[in-house]
């Protein structure tokens, strides 16, 4: 199947378009609108589904994420986009009551493979969470820490190499190469995100996991993360959520909304933004809830 063809998981009838999905009567026969597939996928997911206990958090989503591109997943709380970026990397492993069905490939390679490493997997498939996590350690020791786990380094010089080169690309060094011995936890909210991205991107992972990276950040250390992320896709395979329609329209290249644990519509982000095609994006969009 071409990856454009949206025959299996696209176009919906024009009647269906208005569906309202409070209606869970109306779910199961439900397609997403637009392209959820691409041809150059670093990242697929087909017929995800997540439920924690009896809950169904994600239903049936299929959805691939283009290399060296941002897909931006938006919705309102508690529609299922953070769920869908954790089961990604397996996060959701550590949630004891979790389940996921459905197939997740990395370049064609099955991440939930009963043989799949873990610890290998969330080194190609990076995470920054919500709120900075630096570790209780030195700028310098938060950025080896991956490195030197994963054997990355076999000098001094090498890890020194790679510590620079990783606050470089998180546009950091200048503000701390002179106090890389101080604890990262004595740096602002702004200096602590980066220095997470700077140890997420030490162990030169494939994609980049974002989730809602500046939600607890000030304007000013939204828009250096958010110059950041547009120069790390020449790198890197980057999936944000994000809570700000603005941050998406400008930091990706496609987005995908999700109501109520199904993906609605994926798009260009320019399109999603000013021709959505389903009624629940538009209304998202345009502010009428959220």
């Amino acid at each position: 199947m071409n990856a454009n063809d949206s025959t299996a998981y696209g176009a919906v009838p024009e009647e269906a378009v208005g569906l309202d999905l409070n209606d869970h009567t109306a779910m199961d026969d439900y397609q997403t609108i637009g392209e959820p597939l691409v041809d150059n996928a670093k990242m697929s997911a087909r017929d995800v589904n997540v439920f924690y206990a009896d809950k169904h958090a994600i239903m049936d989503v299929s959805l691939d994420i283009g290399e060296n591109q941002v897909l931006a997943m938006i919705g309102p709380s508690g529609c299922g986009k953070s769920t869908f970026l954790r089961s990604l990397n397996r996060m959701n492993d550590i949630i004891p009551i979790c389940r996921v069905s459905g197939n997740i490939a990395l370049d064609g390679e099955d991440i939930y493979a009963s043989n799949q490493d873990t610890v290998l997997l969330r080194a190609r498939v990076g995470m920054v969470f919500q709120k900075p996590n630096p570790f209780p350690k030195s700028i310098y020791e938060n950025v080896a820490y991956g490195p030197r786990i994963h054997g990355l380094a076999h000098s001094k010089a090498e890890m020194d190499e790679i510590v620079e080169q990783s606050l470089r690309r998180a546009s950091l060094w200048d503000e701390v190469k002179d106090v890389l011995d101080k604890p990262g936890t004595g740096l602002s909210g702004g200096q602590q995100q980066r220095l997470c991205i700077a140890r997420a991107i030490a162990v030169s992972p494939e994609v980049i996991l974002m989730d809602e990276p500046c939600s607890a950040l000030d304007p000013i250390a939204t828009a250096r993360i958010e110059e950041l992320i547009d120069e790390l896709k020449e790198r890197f395979t980057i999936a944000i959520v994000t809570h700000s329609m603005q941050q998406a329209a400008r930091v990706s290249q496609r987005t995908a909304y999700f109501h109520l644990g199904k993906l609605i519509e994926v798009g260009d982000t320019k399109q999603i933004f000013t021709m959505p095609r389903h009624e629940l994006t538009e209304n998202y969009i345009t502010g009428r809830f959220g």
